[in-house]
């Protein structure tokens, strides 16, 4: 497949078709790196959400600042009429 190059303000860019981009598994972000005279655009996997989660629960846990905020069962609490499925 053969594309042109564009203008693109003071760049320049070319167009890649979705179907290329989902081949690729490519979304938002790319890495763009140079060898021998080739462009080699990578996907780049989104951050994960929780990122940092599990350090930051290890310290709280460290410095025991993990305690419940209410209890996981109250003391006048009634289950004789739950039915379990």
């Amino acid at each position: 497949m053969n594309a042109t190059i564009r203008n693109i303000g003071n760049s320049k860019g070319i167009i890649l078709p979705k179907s290329i981009l989902t081949q690729c598994d490519i979304e938002n972000d790319v890495s763009i790196e140079v060898k021998n005279h080739h462009i080699i655009i990578t996907a780049v996997a989104p951050a994960p959400k929780r990122k940092g989660w599990a350090k930051a629960f290890k310290e709280m846990a460290e410095n025991g600042d993990d305690a419940l905020v209410m209890p996981d069962v109250f003391n006048d609490e009634n289950t004789e009429d739950w039915t379990w499925k």
